[in-house]
This record gives C-alpha cells, sequence and structure tokens, in this order.
C-alpha cells in the first residue's frame, strides 16, 4: 500500500476587520442538571420577563417590536398544560429538558421551537456554569412551604 501524506495550510490575517457574526458573542445554558439546553445571542438577564409569572421572553419571530433572537433550543416536548390565570386560561405547550425531564419553558403553540412568537423560559430553570444552580432557582419557595402547612 502506498503511504499517504496529507498538507495542509493555514492561513489567518491579523489586519482583517471583524465580521458581525464573530463580534456576536453566544451565550450557552444548561439545565440545573448540567445538560445543555440553550445558546443564544444575548444574555438571558438582558431579556424582558413576563409579568404572570416572571418567565424570560425570547423573541422567536420577527414582529413589529422587532428582530427575533437567534437561538437553539435542546429540549424535548411535553405535552399542553392548560394554565388558569386571573384573566382567564392560557394554553402552554411545555419543553422539558431531555435528561432529568424538569420544565424548561413554554410557547403558546404546537412544537417545534421557534413557532410561536415568543419562546418563554422559566424563571430559575437555566444556568451558564454547568453543574450550579441559577440564583433564582428557589425565588418563592418560602411562599409555597407556607401555603403547604
Amino acid at each position: 500500500m502506498p503511504k499517504v501524506i496529507s498538507r495542509s495550510a493555514v492561513s489567518s490575517s491579523t489586519d482583517a476587520q471583524p465580521t458581525a457574526s464573530s463580534a456576536t458573542a453566544l451565550r450557552v445554558y444548561y439545565c440545573i442538571c448540567g445538560e445543555f439546553i440553550l445558546v443564544i445571542d444575548k444574555a438571558l438577564a438582558s431579556l424582558p420577563r413576563r409579568k404572570t409569572d416572571g418567565a424570560i421572553i425570547v423573541r422567536s419571530q420577527d414582529n413589529d417590536e422587532g428582530k427575533a433572537r437567534v437561538f437553539k433550543l435542546n429540549a424535548t416536548s411535553g405535552e399542553p398544560v392548560l394554565v388558569e390565570r386571573a384573566q382567564g386560561h392560557e394554553r402552554q405547550y411545555r419543553f422539558t429538558c431531555p435528561r432529568c425531564t424538569l420544565p424548561i419553558g413554554y410557547q403558546s403553540t404546537p412544537p417545534p421551537p421557534k413557532s410561536a412568537p415568543y419562546l418563554y423560559i422559566l424563571k430559575g430553570a437555566l444556568t451558564q456554569a454547568q453543574g450550579q444552580l441559577p440564583v433564582d432557582a428557589f425565588d418563592g419557595e418560602d411562599a409555597v412551604q407556607g401555603q403547604q402547612s
């Protein structure tokens, strides 16, 4: 058998101007169990929150309010849930962690992700540091514990 020799050249330039895509920093988020869940073009802490449940609002589609966020969601589609609110009911199509099945977020239309105008990430569901709990993971637990007693 003949000997195979491969050659490759690597080229780079320090004079090249950065492109829009190289200047954008992607943020990676994990489930509490450590599973990769979300990569997005902006920090979740800087996105608006929903008044009803404190969920983070991620714009999935372009609309009058602005452009859609660039993101990739690694989650499993769950069963739809009907949530009662003071102003009526709301159907949520939930997404769960593929490893531990904890709820991660929801949208208002059936899957796949990005088929609804917005994706909502549940408060305290994701962390940027793999294996560490998010700061707001147990917010409101004292109120729930008090109601159960």
